[in-house]
């Protein structure tokens, strides 16, 4: 029995070619109270859909929790403790093929204190 191996046409690998040029603006933003994050992503995508940009998201990534636990006495009542927590709300953006002017925009763009944000190139 004869096996029929599918022929490469032109068409795949331009494609291929085709999805490989496309560039990707990866934004990744935290914050520590997730309303000034949503009104923060709010408006990164509010100035990116101002210069017909194509974007995805935004996503939410699961909240990481940081626990602390403290003993309430210095010395005496070793048993008695209290826990403290902070939550890291994360949201992803992608925003596909973006040109200089969207780029420079959202350098230009001033968020509230407390929102951290990393850009990455794909």
């Amino acid at each position: 029995m004869a096996t029929k191996v599918p022929k490469k046409t032109k068409t795949s690998s331009k494609a291929k070619a085709a999805e490989e040029a496309t560039a990707k603006l990866r934004i990744r933003v935290m914050a520590y109270e997730s309303k000034i994050l949503d009104l923060s992503v709010k408006q990164i995508i509010d100035t990116a859909l101002r210069y017909d940009a194509k974007i995805q998201g935004p996503i939410p990534l699961p909240t990481e929790i940081k626990k602390y636990t403290v003993n309430r006495a210095a010395f005496v009542y070793k048993n008695a403790r209290e826990q403290f927590e902070m939550r890291i709300h994360k949201r992803l953006i992608d925003i596909l093929n973006p040109s200089a002017k969207v780029i420079e925009a959202l350098t230009n763009m001033s968020l509230p204190s407390g929102v951290n944000i990393d850009v990455k190139m794909i």
